[in-house]
């Protein structure tokens, strides 16, 4: 690989410390950096390498990850705007001594996405943006009107092959799984449509509040953070039609395509929920009315989805934590009747390194025909070989390759924002919820009648 040198914009914020600067150290252990390569970490404060190596060993906590990176660790300080680069461009040029001349930039804008057209500005200004790739975080944008002035802004800096927006549910070993088992296993791909499947539920709860989040969190809520972004594109790989391969170019082309079929939310099939005590959290507006709890019914307009509903759900401080996609077959037409309502399901975990679960109906063994719901679990992670890479580990990797088939672009990004404008437009007045519940009530109406398989 080419030699290389990261700029971390926001590299002292919490999503530097909770994911981006432990994906570049795994990268180091992992062997999967270039052999010359120097990560800059940019910030307001006026510090110097020495700081920025003790801040990483701090957020690393650990030896032998701190070992991997700590020669290639710079900073520069002083900020960055179109007015005032502070020290980055000195410190890319003492970068540049150590790695050499030709080595690529890569910028990765971990921050709000307030700022991420002053920094594309910035870049712009100062000569940084020729030939390098950058990477932005979600959401990419916050209405359809923001996201195309962003747009507008990037394309008239960046040609779009060096931008790499990054949506870290993509990057899943799970997530990546749903479109292999379902194209090499005609077993599953038989039935993975209106004929065979009555519903998709994509349900990913969480017990954990908002951390130290809050500012961020508050300016964007469940909706903006979840749904338009992970929730989408994950019903994206479940509805895409086969590609005509399962390279970089078709894969894009499959998932972002059908978002264009996706139907525009109705916001009276929409349930938004605050939990109690969030607007007491500090930097929290005592009388935000942002929403931390989501539950929508999704319609795919192709004639393999036409008629399944799609039922997404998320939010924080619930009752218990997952990430799953569960398909809820047909029940087949035949002389047995009343089957069990979670009798024949087809789910995938999307933690770790992912998980199938198959439940079908089956006799219980005995002297009578009694029907009981049988169970079977498939950790992919005991596959033989298995070696599985973390989404941002991936994800950072994939940007050093050069491949853009996990992240984002821009036809799907402008189909999701008009599939969201209704219920931006229109908002539901989020309902109370207490801690540890599965949120508002209604939700779970939503879900009827079979309900939602997480929680009952």
């Amino acid at each position: 690989m080419q030699p290389t040198i990261f700029v971390l914009f926001g590299a002292t914020g919490d999503l530097a410390r909770r994911m981006v600067l432990p994906a570049f150290a795994a990268l180091a252990v992992a062997d999967l950096l270039p052999e010359k390569w120097v990560l800059i970490g940019n910030g307001r404060k006026a510090e110097d390498d020495a700081w920025f190596a003790d801040h990483v060993r701090d957020v690393l906590d650990d030896d032998t990850l701190f070992d991997a990176v700590h020669d290639h660790l710079m900073f520069a300080g002083n900020g960055f705007s179109a007015h005032d680069p502070g020290d980055l461009p000195d410190t890319i040029a003492r970068a540049r001594e150590q790695v050499g001349g030709d080595a690529l930039l890569v910028h990765y804008i971990a921050l709000p996405p307030s700022t991420f057209e002053p920094y594309v500005q910035a870049l712009d200004a100062h000569g940084l943006a020729a030939e390098a790739r950058v990477v932005f975080e979600k959401p990419y944008g916050t209405s359809p009107e923001s996201f195309a002035h962003l747009e507008q802004v990037v394309h008239g800096v960046l040609d779009e092959d060096q931008v790499y927006r990054l949506d870290h549910f993509l990057g899943k070993e799970a997530t990546q799984n749903l479109h292999v088992l379902r194209f090499a296993n005609a077993i599953i791909g038989d039935f993975w449509c209106n004929t065979g499947v009555d519903e998709v539920q994509i349900d990913v709860p969480e017990t954990l509040d908002i951390d130290d989040r809050a500012a961020f969190y508050d300016e964007t809520g469940a909706t903006l953070d979840m749904v338009v972004t992970h929730l989408f594109q994950v019903a994206a790989e479940i509805a895409m039609e086969p590609p005509a391969s399962l390279g970089s170019a078709d894969l894009l082309n499959a998932r972002e395509s059908v978002i264009a079929c996706f139907r525009a939310l109705d916001p009276g099939e929409v349930i938004l929920g605050q939990y109690d005590g969030y607007r007491d959290v500090e930097g929290v507006a005592p009388d935000s009315d942002t929403d931390t709890f989501i539950a929508a019914r999704l319609w795919v307009d192709t004639d393999r989805w036409r008629g399944v509903p799609f039922l997404l759900r998320t939010g924080k401080r619930l009752a218990a934590a997952g990430q799953r996609v569960s398909l809820l077959l047909r029940s087949p037409v035949g002389p047995i009747t009343a089957l069990p309502s979670d009798g024949n399901v087809l789910a995938f975990s999307m933690f770790g390194s992912g998980e199938i679960d198959l439940s079908l109906v089956a006799k219980q063994p005995g002297p009578t025909l009694t029907l009981d719901v049988a169970q079977a679990t498939i950790p992919l992670s005991r596959l033989p070989g298995a070696d599985p890479l973390p989404p941002y580990v991936r994800l950072i990797h994939d940007v050093l390759l050069g491949d853009r088939s996990l992240f984002t672009r821009p036809d799907g990004l402008a189909a999701v924002w008009q599939v969201a404008d209704p219920l931006l437009r229109n908002r539901p007045e989020p309902l109370p919820y207490p801690p540890g519940s599965w949120g508002p009530a209604p939700a779970a109406e939503l879900a009827a009648p079979d309900g939602w398989l997480l929680g009952q």
